[in-house]
């Protein structure tokens, strides 16, 4: 177990549970953990298109639309992959336009505000500029006069509380930031790419984003960390951006002879059922093959079988 009590937890967790209790509390709250675990099907959507948007846009059309997801009034976090410093065309960062298509139908399901941000690797100022997710996001908030509701920033050392992890695998209890842990709605959006010690990063190791401290840490038990992190703070969707794709020398890249153009995007309410298409579509692996996302299938974290997912596409 790797070292690591939580004065803060998500809102709606407030009012249900807390302590042990926390795990039963998320799937009571997000009930699609418990429905794959169940061995119920779980829809995820596999969307093609000319557009960074229209991908977005049709990947969670296909599932009913963000109002299925996102009610009105709710508190949102939006978490791309912000965290390298690197141009759009290098794949290593969520492209700025599929983040503000997502942000834009959140807004347009109601949501009181959202919120984007990434605790980034390299220095976060180059990386908020270089990826242009920070001009892009303020430049649609201008324009929408939108710029109370959808907000980019920096996250702050200050804003990360200890939290609990209950029944975990590996980490007991870890600094999370306090924004993720209140919102009422995390709305998940990495890009798929290649990386160097995960083998591929998809929706699950996206979430390593709203955690402090030394995070180098996690990588000796990498795949029970990623099961225990989304376990505590579960998304509502994952929204996974595989239209320029890194398909080797990631996480970081840099040399575009890496990238190769899929134009597809993929989307689901189960983390890690979007994770296992998303593998198979793109880097032609099998769940076996990846060792965080066989972990959260055998954790019970979501599908428990690729059986239990239904592919819709368009």
């Amino acid at each position: 177990m790797i070292p690591g009590g939580c004065p803060f937890s998500r809102r709606r967790f407030l009012q249900a549970a807390g302590g042990a209790a926390g795990a039963l509390a998320a799937s009571a709250l997000f009930p699609s953990a418990l429905r794959a675990a169940a061995g119920k099907t779980v829809d995820v959507a596999a969307a093609s298109a000319a557009s960074p948007a229209e991908r977005a846009r049709k990947a969670v059309a296909l599932l009913g639309g963000m109002e299925s997801f996102v009610s009105r009034g709710d508190v949102v976090v939006l978490k791309p992959n912000i965290g390298w410093d690197r141009t759009p065309e290098q794949a290593a960062n969520t492209d700025p336009e599929f983040v503000v298509a997502v942000a834009e139908m959140c807004l347009a399901a109601g949501a009181r505000s959202v919120s984007v941000f990434d605790r980034t690797c390299n220095d976060p100022r180059r990386c908020y500029v270089n990826s242009g997710i920070k001009d892009a996001v303020e430049r649609f908030a201008r324009k929408n006069r939108v710029g109370d509701a959808l907000r980019i920033y920096h996250v702050e050392d200050r804003k990360f509380v200890r939290a609990s992890i209950p029944d975990a695998l590996a980490i007991r209890e870890w600094d999370l930031y306090r924004d993720a842990l209140e919102a009422d709605k995390i709305v998940n959006v990495p890009i798929a790419k290649h990386h160097s010690l995960a083998g591929i990063t998809l929706g699950l190791k996206n979430m390593m984003g709203i955690m402090g401290g030394n995070r180098g840490q996690i990588h000796f038990r990498l795949s029970e960390c990623l099961a225990d992190v989304n376990r505590r703070v579960p998304v509502a969707l994952t929204v996974i951006d595989a239209g320029r794709v890194l398909v080797r020398n990631g996480p970081s890249g840099g040399n575009l002879a890496d990238v190769k153009s899929f134009g597809k995007a993929f989307a689901s309410r189960d983390v890690v059922a979007a994770d296992v298409v998303a593998a198979e579509k793109i880097f032609r692996l099998a769940p076996r093959d990846v060792g965080h996302i066989g972990k959260a299938m055998e954790s019970g974290l979501g599908i428990a079988s690729r059986a239990q997912i239904r592919l819709v596409e368009g």
